[in-house]
């Protein structure tokens, strides 16, 4: 937090003997409010604002330095304070310090945080994102409550939540009852189905049939067969102006799935590849793990996470879908924002 300028301490001060109240000063500089209490102290004492006295050691870094250390990380977001530290000579005549290099890099602003993941986007996949979100960035709320979003996911048994925390003393890391169990490979899991739309939401269609080895995922004929005949094509009957939407999955894009949904009247659609950000359906199966990290005891068998599954689905508030379609926009603007990059849904 940036360090209250001189003439700033007067003026909190004089806000201070106005009778204004600690926190409104800090909330009016925005600091902490400690800081206010310490400056309303120092001034009670010593009838001054200015520093107290310090030893006078000289920064090993000078003000050159600190913009270097500063670009140098904003060039290069995914280098670590050691290396740098090692690239910079201070007046001591010795490279610096991690710790000086963290200190002036959260000096400047930066924090050291876990990276967002994403998918490899290529040149060409950018320029398709966006040229379909400016194409659909005019596209009122009218228009998109005609959609139905729909997607697959996987839910396992063994879903470690990273956010878990566990108070412990010390040397009890490995304690029994520290310690979140799971199976290295996730162990055994569920394939879904499902698809949200304007006062709509379809599913979950469980997959049935699947299994290890190749050839037991999610083929064409069990898409068409699971989801399309029992599930998409009745709504489209009583939804006749409505638009589908579904990713680029080698089941969607087969010539069987696409024949089927031709003769069917059903218009499709086209959706750019590698683009989960701007399908508001993925919101959804996130509302869907929220309510499945809820459940206690935790499934121990497939039988049991179908059951958890199909009873955290309705725990949804189904206006949940409605929120996440209105916000189509905002996805279409912050791709364009972003040049058909990587964003934050």
């Amino acid at each position: 937090m940036p360090r209250l300028t001189s003439a700033e301490r007067e003026r909190a001060i004089g806000r201070l003997e106005a009778g204004d109240t600690p926190e409104a000063v800090a909330a009016t500089f925005q600091c902490h409010t400690s800081t206010i209490y310490r400056l309303l102290q120092r001034f009670v004492i010593t009838g001054s604002t200015a520093d107290a006295e310090r030893s006078g050691r000289p920064r090993v870094t000078t003000p050159r330095q600190d913009r270097h250390i500063f670009r140098s990380h904003v060039a290069h977001p995914f280098r670590t304070a050691a290396e740098t530290a090692r690239t910079v000579i201070g007046t001591h005549q010795a490279p610096i310090s991690r710790q000086t290099a963290s200190r002036r890099l959260r000096f400047r602003g930066l924090r050291n945080c876990r990276p967002a993941r994403g998918p490899v986007l290529t040149v060409r996949h950018r320029q398709a994102r966006l040229h379909w979100a400016q194409g659909h960035l005019n596209w009122n709320n009218v228009r998109w409550q005609n959609v139905l979003f729909s997607d697959e996911s996987r839910f396992c048994i063994d879903h470690a939540d990273g956010r878990v925390r566990v108070w412990r003393r010390s040397g009890y890391r490995y304690a029994d009852n520290c310690v979140v169990e799971n199976n290295a490979w996730g162990g055994p899991s569920l394939m879904l189905w499902g698809a949200i739309g304007h006062n709509q939401v379809l599913g979950p269609v469980i997959f049935q049939g699947l299994g290890p080895g190749p050839g037991n995922g999610v083929t064409a004929q069990r898409y068409m067969d699971q989801v399309l005949h029992p599930h998409v094509l009745p709504f489209f009957q009583a939804h006749g102006n409505w638009v589908f939407q579904h990713d680029n999955a080698r089941p969607h894009t087969a010539r069987a799935t696409q024949d089927l949904l031709h003769r069917s009247g059903i218009q499709v659609m086209p959706w750019p590849a590698l683009s989960p950000d701007m399908n508001p359906i993925e919101q959804f199966w996130d509302l869907l793990q929220t309510q499945l990290n809820r459940v206690v005891p935790r499934p121990t068998t497939v039988a049991d996470l179908d059951r958890a599954v199909r009873q955290a689905w309705t725990n949804i508030p189904r206006q949940a879908s409605n929120t996440l379609v209105r916000s189509m926009h905002r996805r279409c603007q912050t791709v364009i924002d972003a040049n058909g990059g990587h964003t934050r849904y």
